[in-house]
Order: C-alpha cells, then structure tokens, then sequence
C-alpha cells in the first residue's frame, strides 16, 4: 500500500454536499472523488508528479 500524507480541509458544507453526491454517483469516497478530481486536474495542466506522454511532450515545448 503506498504512503499517503494526511491532512486537513475545510470545505462548505454545500460544496462537500454536491462532492459527496458526485462521489456516490461515480462508487467513490469523497475522498477518493477529491484525489481523483486532483489527479486529473494535475495532469491536465502537465503537473502531475506521475511521468505521462503529455508531461513530456509539455516540458520540450
């Protein structure tokens, strides 16, 4: 199992609302729905610690 850094975050409960019915409709945690969520809006912006063709078709422009 990997290593995974705890932390705190505070959200507005309509927000944590509308992320906690996104998650169910998709079989996720909210947890697992902000990791996914973050995840994918790192990799959109060639961010993502995890080495992908795009990442590296970023960096050599």
């Amino acid at each position: 199992m990997s290593k995974k850094k705890v932390f705190m975050l505070r959200l507005n409960p309509d927000v944590y609302a509308a992320l906690e019915k996104w998650a169910a409709d998709e079989f996720r945690s909210v947890n697992g729905q902000v990791e996914w969520i973050l995840n994918n809006s790192l990799k959109d912006r060639g961010r993502s610690p995890n080495k992908t063709e795009k990442n590296a078709t970023q960096k050599t422009k």
